[in-house]
């Protein structure tokens, strides 16, 4: 702009305040106001959340869904798909890591134990009570596991895992052997359909992306069932340790 086309501008400032008060209006002219406007709101809250993250250790999630080619199908990409929607569009998402093992047998349990370190472990799949839970063989067929060895292998990892979810028919006698190492373990009590099963891991999931803690997360899962109209709301139980 060349010297003869700029103009001036007088304002009278006295008595503003810029920023708070942190500049003297009196001995400001208008021509030296500028500069970057930096929304310090948006800002703030970037530093919240970045913050929080540093400070709130992630928590790995584990989900190991096992349908043996020998039993009844069931909609376990239904029900990982809602956990994973439902942490996505959680407020605390960034607090949570999932990870997936799929058609699982007993090596890729205890290897999926050691290789991520997880604090929740969910299994998605058949149960049968007494005679244990249904993980694959090398054919991909039926392979129950003992109660008490599956107990005994979480023993040795309940230095990091917090709570175990057993989403699977009849497996309220694993989590009462689980509960004797881990904190808090969740089965259930006779069985359970699909439906159910999706509104319960929904329910429970979208509890722990709000920040809430294990207990309500697991009386959130159960009222979804029974928000449902499904009569299954009893049927997961809660064990502590």
């Amino acid at each position: 702009m060349s010297q003869s086309s700029k103009k001036e501008f007088n304002f009278d400032l006295k008595d503003t305040q810029f920023a708070g008060g942190l500049v003297n209006a009196d001995e400001v002219e208008a021509g030296h106001i500028g500069g970057d406007i930096i929304n310090y709101g948006q800002e703030k809250k970037q530093k919240e959340v970045q913050t929080e993250t540093n400070n709130s250790a992630v928590k790995t999630i584990l989900i190991l869904a096992s349908n043996p080619k020998n039993t009844s199908q069931l909609r376990l990409d239904e029900e990982v798909r809602e956990i994973d929607a439902g942490l996505q569009r959680a407020k605390k998402r960034s607090l949570f890591d999932l990870k997936q093992r799929w058609a699982v047998r007993v090596e890729d349990v205890y290897q999926a134990l050691l290789d991520f370190k997880p604090q929740i472990v969910h299994f998605s799949g058949h149960g049968t009570g007494n005679d244990g839970l249904a993980l694959e063989d090398e054919a991909g067929k039926l392979k129950l596991v003992d109660t008490k060895a599956l107990a005994e292998l979480f023993e040795l990892f309940s230095n990091t895992i917090e709570c175990v979810v057993l989403n699977a028919c009849y497996s309220e006698i694993q989590a009462q052997a689980i509960a004797k190492h881990i904190p808090y373990v969740i089965g259930m009590n006779q069985a359970i359909g699909d439906k159910a099963a999706v509104k319960f891991a929904t329910g429970f999931y979208n509890a722990l992306g709000a920040g809430e803690s294990f207990e309500f997360a697991y009386k959130l899962g159960c009222n979804v069932i029974q928000l449902d109209g499904i009569p299954e709301h009893l049927t997961p139980v809660l064990k502590k340790k």
